[in-house]
C-alpha cells in the first residue's frame, strides 16, 4: 500500500497533497481551543512575533507577563525534531490505520528507525495525556487465572528456596 498513487496520470506522493499550514493550524486548534496562552506562565496576554525562518508557517509568541518566547510547537512531542509537521501528523494517521513501523516507513519513504522512534515519541505522548483510570463503585472481576505456584504459600517458598540442612 504505498502511498504514491497515479493522480492525472502522474505519480503523486500523499505527503505532497498534506498541507503544512493545515498541519500548524490543527496542532493550534487542539492545543489552544480557548486562544493561545503561555506555555511558561500560562497568561493569555500573547502577541505574535513572526514566524519560524525555516517553517514559515509556525507561528512564534512572546508572553507579555513573562516575557519568553515560544512558539506552535513549543513543548509538544513534535518539537525539537528535524522531520517537518506534515510528516509526523501522517506517520500518527498511518499509526491510527494500524500499519506496522516498517509500513508506515514504506509509505512516508523513511528509514525504519527513524519510524520507530516517531511512533515511540507520539506513543509516549499519546500515553502521557491519557487521563488516569479511576474506578468508582462495585468492581467484579471475571475469570482470575493463577499461574501455577506457591501464591498464598509464603511458607512453601520459603522452604523451597532453603538451604538443606548440614551442608552446603
Amino acid at each position: 500500500m504505498d502511498m504514491t498513487r497515479l493522480f492525472a496520470g502522474q505519480l503523486v506522493r500523499i505527503e505532497g497533497l498534506i498541507d503544512d499550514a493545515k498541519c500548524f493550524e490543527t496542532v493550534r486548534n487542539v492545543r489552544w481551543p480557548k486562544g493561545v496562552h503561555c506555555t511558561r506562565c500560562g497568561s493569555t496576554d500573547v502577541i505574535k512575533h513572526g514566524h519560524n525562518e525555516t517553517q514559515p508557517e509556525r507561528q512564534r509568541y512572546r508572553c507579555k507577563t513573562c516575557d519568553v518566547g515560544f512558539d506552535d510547537l513549543s513543548g509538544t512531542v513534535f518539537e525539537g525534531h528535524h522531520q517537518p509537521l506534515r510528516v509526523w501528523i501522517l506517520c500518527l494517521y498511518f499509526m491510527g490505520l494500524n500499519l506496522s513501523n516498517r509500513q508506515i516507513a514504506a509509505e512516508l519513504g523513511l528509514n525504519k528507525d527513524d519510524v520507530q522512534q516517531m511512533t515511540r515519541t507520539l506513543r509516549r505522548g499519546v500515553e502521557a495525556k491519557k487521563p488516569p483510570v479511576q474506578l468508582a463503585g462495585k468492581v467484579e472481576c471475571d475469570e482470575v487465572y493463577v499461574v501455577a505456584g506457591h501464591k498464598g504459600q509464603p511458607a512453601a517458598v520459603e522452604k523451597k528456596g532453603a538451604k538443606p540442612e548440614g551442608g552446603g
